[in-house]
C-alpha cells in the first residue's frame, strides 16, 4: 500500500472509475465518502488537499469536534454514517450534510425538530439486509411503515437506503445483499444506495451504489 493519503486516495479513485466503466456508468454517478473515524484531522486535511470533499464519521461527538477544527476547509461535506442516539442528534443536525444510518422513528423526529429553519437533511434509511442480530438497521418488512412516518416529518429528505451487509469472500453472496437493497430502494421509490466499503466497494458499484464509504484503503488500518 502506498504511503501517503494522496496516493491511496488516487488509487481508490482509479478503482472507482474502473468499476463504473465495467458497469457502464459515469464516474460522476458515485460519491466517494472517505471514512475518517478515529483518524486525526491532519489526515483529513491531506485528503482535502488531494481534492476529496466528502468525509464520513461514525461518532457524533467526534464529528462535532472535527467539524469545528476543520471549519476553515471550504466545501468540505460531512456524512454521519454511524448509529445515532437521540441525545447526540444535535451534533449531527448541526453539521452533517447527510445522515446514513436512519432506522428509528425517535431519531427521525429529533432530527426533524433540530433541522427547523435549515435546509432538509438528506437521509439514507439503514436496512439490515443480512439479518444480523449484532447490526443496527430495519428489517426489510418494517421499511414501508417506517418510511410512511419519516416522510411526513419536515426537515428530512429521504434520499435512499443504506446497508452494511456481513463481509463475505463469496462474490455471489455479497452481490445478493447489494441486489436486495437495490430492489427494496426501487420498490419504495428511493434513488440513492449507500453501500460498499473498503473490501467490497467495486461490487457495490456494479450493483448500483450511488455512495461508497471507504476508510482503510484511504487512511490505513485503524489503531
Amino acid at each position: 500500500m502506498s504511503d501517503s493519503v494522496a496516493e491511496r486516495l488516487a488509487a481508490v479513485r482509479e478503482r472507482v472509475a474502473a468499476a463504473c466503466a465495467r458497469a457502464g456508468r459515469p464516474v460522476e454517478s458515485v460519491t466517494l465518502v472517505a471514512v475518517s473515524k478515529l483518524k486525526p484531522a491532519a489526515l483529513i486535511r491531506e485528503a482535502y488537499a488531494a481534492g476529496q470533499r466528502d468525509f464520513g464519521e461514525n461518532y457524533a461527538q467526534e464529528l462535532r469536534d472535527k467539524a469545528a477544527e476543520l471549519a476553515d476547509l471550504e466545501g468540505l461535506r460531512w456524512h454521519a454514517i454511524g448509529p445515532l442516539q437521540t441525545n447526540k442528534v444535535k451534533y449531527v443536525a448541526r453539521v452533517a450534510g447527510a445522515f446514513h444510518a436512519l432506522d428509528r422513528v425517535e431519531v427521525a423526529r429529533e432530527l426533524s425538530k433540530r433541522r427547523e429553519g435549515a435546509p432538509p437533511l438528506p437521509c439514507y434509511v439503514e436496512v439490515n439486509v443480512g439479518g444480523e442480530s449484532t447490526k443496527s438497521g430495519l428489517e426489510p418488512g418494517a421499511l414501508e411503515a417506517f418510511l410512511a412516518e419519516a416522510r411526513a416529518l419536515p426537515g428530512l429528505q429521504l434520499v435512499g437506503l443504506m446497508s452494511l451487509p456481513p463481509p463475505s469472500d463469496d462474490e455471489a453472496r455479497a452481490r445478493g445483499y447489494f441486489r436486495a437493497l437495490r430492489e427494496l430502494a426501487r420498490t419504495h421509490g428511493l434513488p440513492g444506495l449507500s453501500m460498499g466499503t473498503t473490501h467490497d466497494f467495486e461490487l457495490a458499484i456494479q450493483e448500483g451504489a450511488s455512495v461508497v464509504r471507504v476508510g482503510t484503503a484511504i487512511f490505513g488500518e485503524r489503531a
